[in-house]
């Protein structure tokens, strides 16, 4: 008990030393971007994405709370009847709920993440029982993480993030019996960033992977899904800035394309109406966004 004490007032501590210097900060803007790669998968075509973030950052400490939603020309997917009375409309953009906080270069937060799909957003023809067809409306996860440019200056943008998915539609199903069972669904990812200050350039690399089972990223076992590398260019203008940038991934794991992974038998309700979707190995992306 006594170093349970010991140690919660030490956090007081660094929080309330750092308490001085913590201002009111924000952050807001948008990009288009040519698709939507999330962790290595290709999640959809051109796309809207704004964001926006409002919290208090110090020194050394960070809160931050945020939106950020996604409107992409893959979110509509129109079915005609085929005979087998399945004909629909479906609409799904995705809206994430984001909150963090920062000390000393250790973080936690947690995403939600909200794709518009439930019975009010569909139009169904011929579907006499809605049930019998799920669809995936959201995840939660929590994630903790290290950033070690706090320790070695913002030239080296070094981190390691830890994420899971806590809650929400993230289930597994037994080979044999068909059960489900939660798959606490994770992803570890470590990047590395640093920037050109002549030029205005930056560059980050990351390498993320999925530690067991999930078909949230359709592995089913250990496996390396997202290896990128992204080159950004900014100018700060008087009220703004606009930043270009693209991004390359390679999906190692190749996202639920053999037969034979136990991942690869499972249910995967796409968030658009691309076929491509979540079996790419290869993905690119080009965009532009504008900050305030």
């Amino acid at each position: 008990m006594k170093r349970v004490l010991v140690l919660a007032a030490a956090v007081m501590a660094v929080v309330i030393s750092a308490k001085a210097e913590v201002e009111f900060a924000y952050d807001a803007g948008a990009e288009i971007v040519s698709a939507y790669i999330w962790r290595g998968q290709y999640n959809g075509g051109l796309s809207f994405q704004p964001d926006v973030e409002i919290g208090f950052d110090g020194e050394h400490t960070s809160l931050r709370v945020g939106a950020w939603a996604s409107l992409g020309s893959s979110d509509w997917m129109f079915r005609k009847d085929q005979g087998d009375g399945t004909a629909f409309t479906r609409f799904m953009p995705e809206l994430d709920i984001v909150g963090s906080f920062s000390v000393y270069g250790l973080g936690v937060g947690f995403n939600h993440y909200y794709y518009f799909g439930g019975s009010n957003f569909f139009s169904w023809q011929n579907v006499a029982d809605l049930d019998a067809n799920p669809i995936n409306t959201s995840t939660t996860e929590v994630w903790i993480g290290y950033n070690f440019s706090n320790v070695f200056g913002d030239k080296a943008g070094a981190y390691i993030n830890w994420y899971t998915t806590v809650a929400g539609n993230d289930l597994v199903y037994d080979d044999i019996t068909g059960d489900p069972r939660r798959a606490w669904s994770s992803y570890l990812e470590v990047g590395y960033g640093f920037t050109f200050e002549k030029v205005g350039i930056s560059l980050d690399a990351q390498v993320g992977m999925s530690p067991w089972r999930s078909d949230l990223y359709g592995n089913g076992r250990f496996a390396v899904t997202n290896i990128s590398l992204k080159i950004d260019k900014e100018w700060e203008l008087d009220h703004c800035s606009i930043n270009l940038f693209a991004q390359g991934s390679l999906n190692p794991d190749g996202m639920v394309t053999d037969p034979n992974d136990p991942g690869y038998n499972v249910v995967l309700w796409k968030a658009a109406g691309d076929d491509k979707l979540y079996t790419q190995k290869l993905n690119g992306v080009i965009g532009i966004g504008f900050w305030f």
